[in-house]
């Protein structure tokens, strides 16, 4: 637990340094005791609405593809297995080009369309894959889970492309810059709308913990022990994938963090999933955060997509998960 303390502690000092970074430097000790009417405060402005939600937003992404990766990695047992593996992410990608390519852009009950129309995307990737991957017994095999997954990740990403060449300009540029992932739109409601999916995803995966540990060294051994194998997959897959699910919807597609992450934390912490997921909570979160932040100030005024530094950080690292020996 010592070094699950550790990363817990380094996630509170991303969180309470990371809002200091910006273009504009602003004067804490204004924007924390000066004069809170927020027209007239620009060091609170920029605090309070513009930073910390998109922190916020950022650490429960992070914290959430980064759990949702390594129980993947944990119940397929293959180590490039990632939270998008399953066609979560295009089917989100399809839901979110739909509402896009129609106009649909407004806002029902205070939440835009674009994240709502990606999550019910998301839910019909999950359900079509699990359903193609489902035997007669109920169980969820895992070549055929990958097999499914990667057809249903190849139909909808060509749909998505389809309907990117029906678009006009403005369609066509508002759909690219949402699948390249980010963080810039952001306010406390979207922050507490991906709340309840995280900490509850989370929650759950930890408390069948041992049985994930167990199915991870080999079914029938699993079995053997008396674990419902079947049960624990079906509840570390769907959560697995609702709370990706989640993170896409307001985040859009933000790749190789669910893949980085829980291998760097079972290099340092092991394979013990109760271990692994709150270290992959903690460093995922602060992970994605130092990202986003490198994002917004590494050329600004302008903003560079965050999903565009994941993918720059991500792809080395794939290449040297691919070309590293094998014990």
């Amino acid at each position: 637990m010592g070094t699950v303390s550790t990363f817990f502690f380094l996630f509170l000092l991303t969180l309470m340094v990371a809002p200091l970074i910006g273009p504009t430097q602003i004067d804490l000790g204004k924007a924390l005791f000066g004069d809170m009417a927020f027209g007239e405060n620009v060091d609170a402005n920029i605090l309070f609405l513009a930073r910390i939600p998109r922190i916020l937003l950022a650490g429960l992404a992070g914290a959430g593809l980064a759990v949702s990766g390594a129980v993947l990695q944990s119940l397929l047992r293959n180590d490039l297995a990632a939270p998008f593996t399953l066609g979560v992410s295009s089917g989100a990608s399809l839901g979110a080009a739909i509402v896009i390519s129609l106009g649909w852009s407004y806002t029902v009950a205070g939440f835009s369309t674009i994240p709502i129309a990606a999550f019910l995307g998301a839910l019909g990737a999950i359900t079509l894959v699990f359903s193609l991957a489902r035997t007669r017994h109920g169980e969820f095999p895992t070549t055929v889970l990958l097999l499914a997954g990667v057809t249903a990740n190849f139909f909808f990403a060509a749909m998505v492309m389809f309907i990117h060449y029906l678009s006009d300009f403005t369609q066509s540029f508002r759909l690219v810059r949402w699948l390249m992932g980010g963080l810039d739109i952001a306010d406390y409601s979207t922050v507490l709308s991906v709340c309840p999916m995280v900490f509850l995803g989370f929650g759950v995966l930890m408390f069948v913990g041992r049985d994930l540990n167990l199915i991870s060294t080999g079914v029938h051994s699993a079995m053997s022990r008396g674990v419902d194998v079947v049960k624990i997959q079906k509840i570390g897959f769907v959560m697995a994938s609702l709370i990706t699910g989640a993170v896409v919807a307001v985040a859009g597609p933000i790749g190789f963090v669910g893949l980085i992450v829980p291998h760097i934390m079972r290099l340092i912490v092991g394979p013990d999933m109760r271990l692994l997921l709150p270290s992959s909570l903690f460093f995922g979160a602060s992970f994605l955060i130092i990202c986003d932040t490198v994002a917004r100030t590494i050329i600004a005024p302008v903003e560079i997509p965050v999903g565009v530094i994941t993918a720059m950080i991500g792809g080395p690292f794939f290449i040297w998960l691919l070309k590293r020996p094998k014990n």
